[in-house]
């Protein structure tokens, strides 16, 4: 009977069973021989951070909605991964993290009457440290029992709520010589059956008056997007989930949340049943006063993880723990009257994003620059945003057209983000990548810049350059009267000049300095086969809005409006028009 290396049978499993197609690793002593095996038969990316890597497989998975793989070494290797791992965590991402680990012999897992901080060199207990991020997390002592975890926590991660996953491997256990039909195996469990309660949902949309659809990123996790067609129904999106729908779809009103447009927000609030689809309803989306989120209405969340329907903030009225692909295929078609569409399409063209009246002056403003980056991008482009302004502002005017993607860390919503992401876009194949980065997002993985000229991926980064922390420089203007920390050059933090950085790692550069720059240097970027950073010079005193905003009372009191109330504060009577529906429940 013929015999395998250990870590070889890992590699094998991963690509010729399960179809993995790449794999972002960083080499290391304590993954020596998973690194070899790896690196003979599956395409890898070396990236030069393994918190890059993370993100890196972050946007390989939900490119490809594939399973993603990372490979680290022990020590920092592992715990270098968390922060991505943790927005996998919440965002549902499929990753499997393979790491090395010390040999069983000096693991602290073989002495555990003594309270040893560390007896390996560069070990770290990373099973345990990562278990309450993570579906599975094993360490594979027995060789023969590889096959078992490897299986079992490919299924936990993309079976039900997806998520990671992660296996350690003692390097003595890597090399070991085992035979295939001796290995112990893993029977998945009998998949749930859900009580889908398709008649009540169906019967409280239909004799709604003003019934409205939330359509989060679980419609396409569950890759149920074909069937949103069948409502004629107004429809909003959130911010993990803003392009499933097309502006032009007349069904599309608006995005909703603290950071959402006012005709989404409207909507939502004057609706007297919302069927929530595939969102967690997180706190950025139904601000902190969540116990007004739909405050008028009958409330159905559909959601696969029964404790999102169980939590504190949104309570359900009708909850339905089900996957959308069992769901929606069965729902039957739902139309709202004439009455509520039309009003529902006067809000979405009376509160238009691109009728603000933002652009004063020669300096660049980051919503008037972005709307016309997003309408200028061209067929099947996939972008990928940074979080702070680049995610903010591009949520609340971005074009979003047929075929268009855009990927976001929206739970753990981290710096340094975007880049690394990107190019694990470009290595799932997409086409016409482009990376909207802040500078201070760019500047904590920049390292990566070197890893796009390596593999020559065409991705087009625009570096939306704030000279600092726009998001923080506004929070501590508001509430500290005006006195920053840490957020622009004068309190602490300053940028670089991006191109001159760009052109030493032998990237081809452009900048926009002023406005009348903007759209031919625009179409000058896109327009390139070879990867460019172009850098945008952005009044650094611009500001978000409309945005929910805390509001002062008289005695010095902070409190947070309604959704619907967003700052820039409406007229009164204004405000009164748009909420004709709204009522005491």
């Amino acid at each position: 009977m013929s015999e395998i290396k250990l870590s070889d049978y890992i590699a094998r499993r991963l690509r010729e069973h399960y179809g993995v197609k790449c794999v972002f690793m960083i080499t290391g002593g304590g993954a020596m021989h998973l690194n070899d095996s790896m690196g003979r038969h599956i395409p890898y990316i070396c990236n030069h951070h393994e918190q890059a890597s993370s993100f890196g497989a972050e946007g390989f998975a939900k490119t490809s909605r594939e399973l993603a793989v990372v490979s680290v070494t022990t020590g920092p290797g592992g715990l270098n991964c968390l922060n991505g791992v943790f927005g996998q965590w919440t965002d549902s991402v499929p990753v499997l993290y393979i790491s090395g680990q010390v040999k069983r012999q000096t693991a602290l897992v073989s002495y555990p009457e003594t309270p040893l901080r560390q007896l390996g060199d560069q070990e770290v207990d990373i099973i345990n440290t990562v278990k309450p991020l993570t579906k599975y997390a094993a360490l594979v002592l027995e060789p023969y029992d590889i096959k078992y975890h490897l299986d079992k926590a490919i299924h936990e991660a993309l079976s039900g709520r997806q998520g990671p996953v992660w296996l350690d491997v003692p390097i003595d256990v890597q090399s070991t010589m085992i035979e295939e039909d001796s290995l112990k195996e893993f029977t998945p469990p009998k998949a749930p059956v859900y009580d889908l309660k398709i008649d009540e949902v169906a019967e409280k949309l239909n004799a709604a008056k003003r019934p409205l659809i939330v359509l989060g990123h679980g419609i396409r996790l569950s890759g149920t997007e074909s069937e949103i067609s069948k409502f004629k129904v107004p429809t909003v999106t959130t911010l993990n989930g803003f392009d499933l729908m097309e502006d032009e779809n007349p069904n599309y009103i608006g995005r909703i949340g603290t950071i959402g447009q006012r005709a989404g927000n409207f909507a939502l609030q004057n609706a007297d049943v919302v069927l929530c689809l595939g969102t967690r309803n997180n706190i950025r989306q139904v601000s902190y006063q969540f116990e007004n989120f739909a405050k008028n209405a009958f409330k159905i969340v559909v959601d696969i993880d029964p404790a999102e329907l169980q939590k504190p903030t949104v309570k359900p009225d009708l909850a339905v723990c089900a996957d959308l692909k069992n769901f929606l295929p069965k729902m039957p078609p739902i139309t709202a009257t004439k009455e509520w569409l039309e009003f529902c399409s006067r809000l979405k063209l009376k509160y238009a994003p691109d009728k603000e009246n933002r652009q004063d002056g020669d300096k660049i403003n980051p919503y008037c620059f972005l709307n016309t980056l997003t309408d200028s991008f061209l067929p099947n482009t996939t972008c990928i945003l940074a979080n702070g302004s680049a995610t903010v502002c591009t949520f609340q005017v971005a074009k979003v057209k047929q075929g268009l993607r855009y990927i976001l860390n929206s739970g753990n919503a981290s710096m340094g983000f975007a880049l690394p992401a990107a190019i694990g876009v470009a290595c799932a194949g997409a086409k016409n990548v482009v990376c909207i980065e802040g500078d201070g997002s760019i500047m904590m993985n920049l390292q990566e810049l070197q890893t796009v000229v390596h593999h020559a991926f065409s991705i087009k980064i625009f570096v939306l350059n704030n000279q600092g922390y726009s998001s923080i420089k506004q929070t501590q203007a508001n509430f500290f009267n005006g006195h920053l920390t840490g957020a622009d050059p004068k309190s602490g933090v300053s940028m670089p000049d991006f191109c001159e950085v760009a052109r030493a790692f032998g990237l081809k550069t452009v900048k926009i300095s002023n406005v009348g720059e903007i759209s031919a240097k625009i179409k000058e970027v896109l327009k390139a086969q070879e990867p460019v950073l172009c850098e945008v010079l952005i009044d650094p005193d611009s500001t978000f809005a409309p945005k929910l905003s805390a509001k002062r009372l008289e005695d010095g009191t902070l409190v947070s409006p309604s959704l619907e109330d967003m700052f820039p504060f409406l007229p009164r009577e204004e405000f009164e028009e748009c909420m004709p529906f709204s009522v005491v429940r």
